[in-house]
Protein backbone atom coordinates (compact mmCIF):
# COMPACT_ATOMS: atom_id res chain seq x y z
CA UNK A 1 0.00 0.00 0.00
CA UNK A 2 1.26 3.11 -0.86
CA UNK A 3 0.92 5.74 1.87
CA UNK A 4 0.71 9.28 0.11
CA UNK A 5 1.70 12.52 2.37
CA UNK A 6 -1.01 13.23 4.23
CA UNK A 7 -1.60 16.40 7.13
CA UNK A 8 -0.79 15.20 10.56
CA UNK A 9 -3.49 13.19 12.37
CA UNK A 10 -3.74 12.97 15.83
CA UNK A 11 -5.04 9.61 17.46
CA UNK A 12 -5.82 9.37 20.91
CA UNK A 13 -6.20 5.43 22.46
CA UNK A 14 -7.40 4.65 26.14
CA UNK A 15 -5.50 1.62 27.82
CA UNK A 16 -7.82 -1.61 28.34
CA UNK A 17 -6.80 -3.54 31.40
CA UNK A 18 -5.66 0.07 33.12
CA UNK A 19 -8.01 2.13 32.08
CA UNK A 20 -6.99 5.46 33.61
CA UNK A 21 -3.97 4.80 30.95
CA UNK A 22 -4.62 7.81 27.69
CA UNK A 23 -2.09 7.93 25.01
CA UNK A 24 -2.40 10.26 22.35
CA UNK A 25 0.27 10.79 18.98
CA UNK A 26 0.28 13.39 16.81
CA UNK A 27 1.26 11.46 13.28
CA UNK A 28 2.86 12.69 10.24
CA UNK A 29 2.94 10.34 7.93
CA UNK A 30 5.15 10.96 4.94
CA UNK A 31 6.60 9.02 1.84
CA UNK A 32 8.15 5.77 2.88
CA UNK A 33 8.68 7.65 6.54
CA UNK A 34 7.22 8.89 8.93
CA UNK A 35 7.35 11.71 12.24
CA UNK A 36 5.66 11.26 15.54
CA UNK A 37 5.10 12.62 19.34
CA UNK A 38 2.74 11.70 22.14
CA UNK A 39 1.96 11.85 25.53
CA UNK A 40 0.92 9.00 28.04
CA UNK A 41 -0.81 9.71 31.14
CA UNK A 42 -1.22 6.50 33.77
CA UNK A 43 -2.13 7.36 37.85
CA UNK A 44 1.76 6.62 38.17
CA UNK A 45 3.31 8.97 35.85
CA UNK A 46 2.92 11.05 32.55
CA UNK A 47 5.43 10.91 29.64
CA UNK A 48 5.99 12.47 26.50
CA UNK A 49 7.74 11.27 23.29
CA UNK A 50 9.11 11.86 19.90
CA UNK A 51 10.48 9.71 17.05
CA UNK A 52 11.70 10.35 13.63
CA UNK A 53 12.45 7.89 11.00
CA UNK A 54 14.67 7.85 8.35
CA UNK A 55 13.06 6.57 4.43
CA UNK A 56 11.83 2.54 4.57
CA UNK A 57 10.30 3.71 8.47
CA UNK A 58 13.46 3.10 10.22
CA UNK A 59 13.61 4.87 13.58
CA UNK A 60 16.74 6.91 13.66
CA UNK A 61 15.78 9.40 17.04
CA UNK A 62 13.23 8.60 19.64
CA UNK A 63 13.31 10.64 23.14
CA UNK A 64 11.21 10.59 26.03
CA UNK A 65 10.72 11.97 29.65
CA UNK A 66 8.80 10.04 32.41
CA UNK A 67 7.54 12.38 34.88
CA UNK A 68 6.86 10.45 38.67
CA UNK A 69 5.80 11.87 42.06
CA UNK A 70 9.13 13.61 43.18
CA UNK A 71 11.16 12.08 40.09
CA UNK A 72 11.89 12.11 36.81
CA UNK A 73 13.78 10.66 33.83
CA UNK A 74 14.94 11.10 30.45
CA UNK A 75 16.19 8.99 27.53
CA UNK A 76 17.46 10.01 23.61
CA UNK A 77 17.82 7.14 21.62
CA UNK A 78 20.40 7.66 18.07
CA UNK A 79 20.70 5.01 15.68
CA UNK A 80 23.39 5.63 13.46
CA UNK A 81 23.31 5.07 9.60
CA UNK A 82 25.66 1.83 10.34
CA UNK A 83 22.66 0.76 12.72
CA UNK A 84 24.38 1.27 16.26
CA UNK A 85 22.47 2.31 18.66
CA UNK A 86 23.43 4.79 21.34
CA UNK A 87 21.62 6.46 24.28
CA UNK A 88 21.57 10.00 26.74
CA UNK A 89 19.97 9.60 29.82
CA UNK A 90 19.05 11.93 32.87
CA UNK A 91 17.76 11.11 36.47
CA UNK A 92 16.14 12.74 39.27
CA UNK A 93 14.72 11.99 42.55
CA UNK A 94 14.48 8.60 43.52
CA UNK A 95 12.07 6.38 41.37
CA UNK A 96 13.04 2.74 42.28
CA UNK A 97 13.45 1.97 39.14
CA UNK A 98 16.05 -0.24 37.16
CA UNK A 99 18.76 2.46 35.40
CA UNK A 100 17.29 3.87 32.14
CA UNK A 101 19.32 3.43 28.94
CA UNK A 102 21.03 0.69 26.37
CA UNK A 103 21.71 -2.71 28.77
CA UNK A 104 23.66 -4.36 25.51
CA UNK A 105 23.79 -2.49 22.73
CA UNK A 106 25.67 -5.07 20.22
CA UNK A 107 22.18 -6.99 20.94
CA UNK A 108 20.58 -3.95 19.03
CA UNK A 109 22.50 -4.24 16.19
CA UNK A 110 20.23 -5.79 14.08
CA UNK A 111 17.29 -3.26 15.30
CA UNK A 112 15.88 -1.19 13.23
CA UNK A 113 12.45 0.08 15.14
CA UNK A 114 11.88 1.33 18.45
CA UNK A 115 9.06 -0.04 21.03
CA UNK A 116 7.74 1.95 23.13
CA UNK A 117 6.25 -0.93 26.02
CA UNK A 118 2.32 0.25 26.04
CA UNK A 119 2.17 2.52 22.97
CA UNK A 120 0.43 1.06 20.28
CA UNK A 121 1.87 3.66 17.85
CA UNK A 122 5.04 2.30 17.67
CA UNK A 123 3.94 -0.86 15.83
CA UNK A 124 3.13 1.37 12.81
CA UNK A 125 6.69 1.20 11.35
CA UNK A 126 7.08 -2.66 11.19
CA UNK A 127 3.83 -3.21 9.98
CA UNK A 128 4.37 -0.40 6.64
CA UNK A 129 8.01 -1.63 5.95
CA UNK A 130 6.96 -5.47 5.84
CA UNK A 131 4.29 -3.94 3.66
CA UNK A 132 1.86 -5.93 5.77
CA UNK A 133 -1.47 -4.14 4.75
CA UNK A 134 -0.92 -5.38 1.18
CA UNK A 135 -3.16 -8.19 -0.38
CA UNK A 136 -0.13 -9.15 -1.64
CA UNK A 137 2.57 -9.64 1.24
CA UNK A 138 4.63 -12.11 2.38
CA UNK A 139 2.94 -14.89 3.49
CA UNK A 140 5.74 -16.01 5.70
CA UNK A 141 6.39 -14.77 9.48
CA UNK A 142 9.00 -11.75 9.53
CA UNK A 143 11.45 -12.08 12.45
CA UNK A 144 12.74 -9.17 13.93
CA UNK A 145 14.83 -7.49 16.83
CA UNK A 146 13.45 -4.32 18.19
CA UNK A 147 14.86 -1.63 20.76
CA UNK A 148 11.81 -2.20 23.57
CA UNK A 149 11.60 0.60 26.01
CA UNK A 150 10.27 -0.55 29.19
CA UNK A 151 7.97 1.58 31.10
CA UNK A 152 8.42 3.93 33.28
CA UNK A 153 12.14 2.83 33.89
CA UNK A 154 13.49 4.07 30.37
CA UNK A 155 15.74 1.16 30.03
CA UNK A 156 16.60 0.13 26.55
CA UNK A 157 16.16 -4.06 25.86
CA UNK A 158 16.55 -6.29 22.70
CA UNK A 159 12.81 -7.49 22.07
CA UNK A 160 12.28 -10.57 19.75
CA UNK A 161 9.56 -10.02 17.74
CA UNK A 162 7.28 -12.12 14.79
CA UNK A 163 4.72 -10.24 12.55
CA UNK A 164 2.92 -11.64 9.91
CA UNK A 165 -0.55 -10.52 7.89
CA UNK A 166 -3.93 -11.74 9.16
CA UNK A 167 -5.88 -10.01 6.30
CA UNK A 168 -4.78 -7.22 4.10
CA UNK A 169 -6.36 -3.76 4.42
CA UNK A 170 -10.14 -3.52 2.85
CA UNK A 171 -11.49 -0.48 2.23
CA UNK A 172 -14.89 -1.36 2.96
CA UNK A 173 -14.12 -2.50 6.36
CA UNK A 174 -11.53 0.32 7.17
CA UNK A 175 -8.94 -1.72 8.79
CA UNK A 176 -6.67 -4.94 8.46
CA UNK A 177 -5.36 -7.22 10.56
CA UNK A 178 -1.72 -8.16 11.76
CA UNK A 179 -0.86 -11.11 13.66
CA UNK A 180 2.06 -9.64 16.39
CA UNK A 181 3.58 -11.74 18.83
CA UNK A 182 6.60 -10.91 21.23
CA UNK A 183 8.68 -13.88 21.92
CA UNK A 184 10.64 -12.33 24.46
CA UNK A 185 7.90 -11.75 26.39
CA UNK A 186 5.60 -14.69 25.42
CA UNK A 187 2.65 -12.29 23.88
CA UNK A 188 1.10 -12.73 20.95
CA UNK A 189 -2.43 -10.38 19.80
CA UNK A 190 -3.86 -9.82 16.39
CA UNK A 191 -3.97 -5.89 15.68
CA UNK A 192 -6.77 -4.12 14.51
CA UNK A 193 -5.01 -1.45 11.70
CA UNK A 194 -5.84 1.42 9.79
CA UNK A 195 -5.04 2.63 6.19
CA UNK A 196 -1.36 3.86 7.84
CA UNK A 197 -0.40 1.84 9.64
CA UNK A 198 -1.92 2.40 13.14
CA UNK A 199 -4.06 0.69 15.84
CA UNK A 200 -6.94 1.01 16.19
CA UNK A 201 -7.82 -1.95 18.80
CA UNK A 202 -4.78 -3.86 20.67
CA UNK A 203 -6.01 -6.77 22.84
CA UNK A 204 -5.22 -6.37 26.16
CA UNK A 205 -3.35 -3.44 25.74
CA UNK A 206 -5.32 0.13 24.26
CA UNK A 207 -8.54 0.53 22.10
CA UNK A 208 -8.54 3.84 19.73
CA UNK A 209 -11.16 6.72 20.85
CA UNK A 210 -12.89 8.48 18.21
Amino acid sequence: MDISVQPARTLRWQGLEDSARHDTAAVSFRPRELAAGGTSVTDEYTASWTLSTATGWVTTRFCIRVDGPGWSRSLELTRSCEGKWTAETQVSGNSGLPAPGIEDAAALDNAQDVDLALCPLTNTMPILRLDLLNASAPADDTRLTVAWVEMPSLRVLPSKQVYSQVSAYDEDRGYGVVLYSSTTRGFTAELTVDADGAVIDYPGLASRLP
